[in-house]
């Protein structure tokens, strides 16, 4: 194994640990999120994948950093909602940043283990769905069907069907 191919997978094992970690607490854990979501495209870079996998990491990691710096950006000016004077609709900027996240999980080149991963991640996202109150909850909910489906659709899509073997 050469040093470029070598990389390519500490940079891809260590931004998916980041991702998963990160997603166990989606607000505290953007902090994790945005630099696991950045090394996991440089790690598909490296690995000199096909130009879809590539381009499906780099955007991931786009929304993400879209949707992390909105949220960012409403922090600082107080959120939105409640006494803010910001619409609940505010919050819409932010969902780049869970779709990238999502797409990261399980897009074309996530390895195995990710989606394994991501469906534990995706069922607490479920989870939350209860534990939350008005349209966040939704949005949780849909999040975490749409991490857990995909992560399934990777897993199933990934196994190899068994050799047929000649009758004769």
């Amino acid at each position: 194994m050469n040093t470029r191919n070598l990389w390519s997978r500490i940079l891809t094992v260590v931004g998916g640990i980041g991702m998963v970690v990160g997603g166990l607490d989606p607000l505290e854990g953007s902090v994790l999120i945005l630099p696991g979501s950045g090394l996991m495209a440089l790690g598909t870079y490296l690995s000199q994948a096909e130009r879809r996998l590539i381009a499906c990491k780099v955007w991931a990691f786009i929304l993400v950093a879209i949707g992390v710096g909105a949220m960012w950006g409403l922090s600082m000016e107080g959120g939105f909602g409640g006494s803010s004077g910001r619409s609940g609709w505010w919050g819409l900027l932010m969902l780049p940043y869970l779709i990238g996240w999502s797409i990261g999980m399980w897009g074309p080149g996530a390895p195995r283990w990710l989606a394994l991963l991501g469906i534990g991640v995706g069922l607490w996202y479920l989870n939350l769905t209860f534990l939350a109150k008005g349209g966040v909850s939704i949005v949780c909910g849909i999040i975490g069907l749409l991490t857990i489906g995909g992560c399934i659709y990777r897993l199933w899509k990934g196994q190899k069907p068994k050799a047929m073997t000649a009758v004769a």
